[in-house]
């Protein structure tokens, strides 16, 4: 059963800007596309920011037709708004450990 709206997940060899091969019924996120691995892994990370970008703009949009009274659908509102927010923490979570791997690779003898 899918919910309301166009929730797509994002697997970890998408998130590490690895190749793999997408399921026949999966849809790539709007901001993340299989290219070329020429497109660079700040290609992959824009993708990314644009596609959580895009879905607090959208959660925003649907937060204030409903408190307009524009749209009585308080729940799509509602799932916008909790999809807006795990994309971010997801975001968070892959600066972190971006952050994490650069600090540790400083820290390397050579």
């Amino acid at each position: 059963m899918t919910p309301v709206g166009s929730i797509n997940p994002l697997s970890a060899a998408q998130l590490g800007g690895i190749d793999a091969p997408m399921p026949k019924t999966a849809v790539a996120p709007a901001g993340l596309q299989q290219g070329a691995p020429s497109d660079g892994f700040g290609k992959v990370l824009d993708g990314l920011i644009a596609t959580v970008d895009g879905k607090q703009a959208t959660a925003q949009q649907l937060t204030r037709q409903v408190l307009l009274g524009d749209s009585g659908q308080l729940h799509q509102s509602v799932i916008a708004m909790q999809e807006a927010s795990v994309a971010f923490s997801m975001m968070v979570e892959v600066r972190n450990k971006l952050v994490e791997s650069y600090q540790e690779l400083m820290r390397m003898q050579v």
